[in-house]
């Protein structure tokens, strides 16, 4: 263990966020010490404490475990200050509550001394003792969440998204930027590590009723809402720019075909009302594909998503490029908007054929309110493409001066 051992000897970490663990704090650092030494392991057990009122920080300083406080409240804020404290080259973070197997941690070393950047435990493949699940959570919310991430992210190898045991090189995950202080902070560990190219594997892993006596601090349907939240936001080309541009697609070509008259496919009539529906398909594709350009840049700008990614993003949705195809499908808006009053006008603006002039003031308006939501989004993305640069202090700048006037003199 760590004792006089040198910080830069210590191998791995074994990291355990805290609030008010005192019940079964003792018996998970015990284990995680054991495991080590009996793999003959150099390590550390590592409490990132949030701020327990139980004594949860003597028991886990009496266990032989190092205790750090985390000043940002909630699971991730207590992961984030474990990961910037921890010695380890390697770190395997797990629950406090005694749920997971710490005795077993030759699985999660034995991958990550074999390059692996994340080792994801999967608890459906080891075993999930009677109990120690929700069914709720079972199989619903950890399967649904799972696949999600699967589809969203290619996250093939990994079959369960949300396992509290898992290890990870060290400073590999610090060179990520984690930020997330909930508990979609799991969520975005494996998130970012696959957007990066990281290398993620599955062992099997085991859960059991955890110990304690009070109810865990995961709440069901708030917690699995940001999880949901949290990858939806993450995926910004399948959940924004594919759907939105899917339906710009159809609500074109359905607003073409039924601009020149009523339209009937196997028996089945289509006229106004559905030319309102495909005008409808156009604003809100519209409108997605360009939320999903700004998540691209913002993602670009908070180091989310690839530059190759939004650079392109970047020129599509510029200023000059969006206000002259707003301008353009704008006048197109006014030319309709026109011929309409003008045909109006020839009857001597008195009753009018409304299919008929639906056909024309329905397309038009579309563009129009196209065209203003182009220009806007251009103006928009510009504001996110901005990038400040931080002047240093007048102090410092000074002393910067007289540094290289020396150094220029000399």
């Amino acid at each position: 263990m760590v004792g006089a051992v040198a910080k830069d000897e210590i191998e791995v970490t074994v990291l355990l966020p805290c609030l008010n663990e005192a019940e079964t704090l003792e018996v998970c650092v015990t284990k995680a010490r054991r495991a080590l030494d009996e793999l003959g392991v150099v390590g550390e057990v590592l409490v990132s404490d949030n701020g327990s009122t139980d004594g949860s920080q003597a028991i886990a300083t009496k266990a032989g475990a190092r205790v750090t406080y985390a000043p940002i409240r909630g699971y991730g804020g207590a992961l984030l200050n474990g990961i910037a404290q921890a010695r380890g080259k390697y770190i395997v973070m797990a629950d406090a509550d005694d749920s997971y197997d710490l005795s077993n941690l030759e699985p999660f070393i034995r991958e990550l001394r074999a390059g692996r950047d994340v080792v994801m435990g999967n608890r459906f493949r080891g075993g999930i003792a009677k109990g120690a699940m929700p069914p709720l959570h079972r199989y619903l919310g950890n399967p649904v969440l799972s696949w999600l991430g699967r589809r969203l992210f290619g996250l093939k190898k990994v079959g369960d998204f949300h396992c509290g045991i898992r290890g990870f090189n060290r400073d590999r995950i610090r060179e990520l930027g984690l930020c997330m202080p909930g508990m979609e902070f799991a969520s975005e560990l494996v998130v970012r590590a696959a957007l990066s190219g990281y290398d993620i594997v599955e062992v099997p892993t085991t859960l059991k009723p955890d110990g304690r006596s009070r109810p865990p601090h995961l709440r069901t349907w708030r917690d699995g809402w940001r999880h949901l939240r949290f990858l939806l936001v993450f995926a910004p080309r399948k959940t924004l720019i594919w759907p939105g541009a899917i339906m710009l697609v159809l609500g074109l070509i359905g607003t073409a075909i039924l601009s020149l008259g009523p339209v009937r496919v196997a028996g089945v009539g289509f006229d106004i009302n559905t030319l309102v529906y495909t005008c409808l398909a156009m604003l809100v594709g519209t409108q997605l594909l360009m939320f999903g350009a700004f998540a691209l840049i913002y993602g670009h700008n908070e180091g989310i998503t690839s530059e190759r990614q939004s650079d392109r993003w970047i020129r599509l949705v510029r200023l000059e490029t969006c206000t002259a195809a707003g301008v353009l499908l704008v006048l197109i808006g006014l030319a309709g908007t026109i011929l309409s009053f003008s045909a109006w006008g020839a009857r001597g603006f008195g009753a009018q054929n409304l299919a008929e002039a639906l056909r024309v003031v329905l397309p038009s308006s579309t563009c129009i309110g196209v065209g203003v939501t182009v220009i806007f989004a251009g103006l928009f993305s510009s504001l996110l493409s901005l990038r400040r640069v931080n002047t240093p202090p007048p102090d410092a700048a000074e002393q910067s001066d007289s540094e290289y006037a020396a150094t220029t003199s000399a």
